[in-house]
């Protein structure tokens, strides 16, 4: 088949990629001048099965709450006169108990497990080089009470296969001796041994090589500006070069794409979440953390990427822009010197926001649409990077008419 990617990101080439596998035909369109310059771009890197808990909990109503007059928030929320953004509240808010929790990440350690698998295929194959880092990440909180509730939760991701570590705080810095300097304020870690990290801008690249390569066709700085439809099917992609058409559609547009479909009478419920991201030259390999990891408390995780130290923070709930100032980088900052004081240059940052499309859920929607030709691979929030492999290869599976190889509760459409 003549398979239409629209989006360019990394979700959109691996989804371009395994249909190259099955044979199909490929056209990615992106607004963009190249792959993964969009959300993809300054991610936190890290490949992050043992990091599947699920954003909406019952402590996350507190810190909306708190963070409308706290700047230091992990999850932020800032009220706007958009019914969008109220309706996705509304659900997420409804998500935010014991019970959907567990629900919640039990499905995404499962989908984020079998998606490394992808991952690790898909670099055998192509040899795709984007520094990667094994040997696990470091997951550590500062107050007790928090260590003892992360250590009970853990096992759901046990459950699903993925090797937690409960480690106290000596054998914390002894597995990351770069945060002895805050050796006095780790009450505990759980360290995932089979986690990773990476850059997945760099992947992104090489992978849309690999697939140009295999004959994909990739029309960068071009718009999509609507879906043609006709008879319960997609006819055209209008764009501002013109139309194109294709045998079968696949959107991958992130935060973009409730947007395009609303017209069309689909329902995602998929809304922005900000995050801040800062990239800084290692200025002293000895200072500087060999794993990444998160700070669980602050919500800033860190991930070295060669000679680069990624810092990135905050879930904010604002809208759709990308806009930044140094100031909201305030926070961020004061807690990664105080962990990695003299480890890189924070005298000169190269600073980047962008937008996670989360679902209430946490849980991605790949899917075919209620148009025959249109499929949905989209939704993939916080964790795109870690999911975007076993998200593609799910997607070209429904596409070929193959049962998956994992099942996909809580990533079918509803409407």
């Amino acid at each position: 088949m003549k398979i239409i990617v629209l989006g360019a990101g990394v979700i959109g080439v691996t989804t371009a990629w395994q249909l190259l596998k099955d044979g199909h035909q490929v056209t990615v369109i992106d607004r963009a001048g190249g792959p993964a310059e969009v959300t993809s771009f300054g991610n936190a890197g890290l490949v992050a099965p043992g990091h599947a808990f699920a954003w909406a909990s019952p402590t996350a109503p507190g810190m909306m709450l708190r963070s409308l007059w706290r700047g230091d928030q992990a999850i932020r929320f800032k009220p706007r006169l958009s019914v969008r953004q109220w309706a996705w509240v509304a659900r997420f808010l409804g998500q935010c108990n014991a019970t959907s929790a567990k629900v919640n990440t039990a499905r995404k350690s499962r989908f984020c497990v079998y998606s490394q698998a992808m991952l690790d295929e898909v670099v055998a194959e192509t040899g795709v080089s984007f520094d990667e880092r094994r040997g696990g990440l470091v997951f550590f909180y500062r107050r007790p009470e928090a260590f003892a509730a992360a250590a009970l939760k853990c096992r759901i991701l046990s459950d699903a296969g993925i090797a937690i570590e409960v480690l106290d705080r000596d054998a914390t810095v002894a597995k990351e001796p770069a945060l002895a300097a805050a050796r006095g304020q780790i009450a505990g870690s759980l360290f995932a041994a089979t986690d990773a990290s990476g850059d997945a801008n760099l992947f992104t690249i090489g992978l849309a090589r690999k697939c140009a390569e295999k004959g994909a066709v990739f029309r960068y700085g071009e718009e999509v500006l609507d879906l043609r439809a006709g008879r319960g099917e997609i006819t055209a992609v209008v764009t501002d070069r013109g139309d194109l058409t294709g045998d079968a559609y696949v959107l991958c547009l992130g935060v973009m794409s409730p947007h395009l479909v609303a017209r069309l009478g689909i329902r995602l419920p998929i809304y922005p979440v900000k995050g801040y991201s800062a990239t800084l030259r290692i200025t002293d390999p000895d200072r500087a953390p060999r794993l990444g990891g998160v700070d669980e408390e602050n919500l800033l995780a860190y991930c070295p990427m060669g000679e680069r130290l990624r810092l990135t923070a905050t879930a904010e709930i604002a809208g759709y822009s990308t806009a930044h100032r140094p100031a909201d980088f305030r926070v961020m900052f004061e807690k990664a010197r105080a962990l990695f004081e003299g480890a890189a240059d924070f005298d000169n940052p190269s600073l980047w926001a962008g937008l996670r499309p989360m679902t209430p859920t946490g849980m991605p929607v790949i899917d075919r649409s209620p148009y025959a030709n249109l499929w949905l691979n989209t939704g993939h929030g916080h964790m795109g990077w870690t999911m975007s492999n076993g998200a593609a290869r799910i997607l070209a599976d429904l596409v070929a008419q193959r049962q998956p190889a994992i099942g996909r509760e809580g990533m079918t459409y509803e409407g």
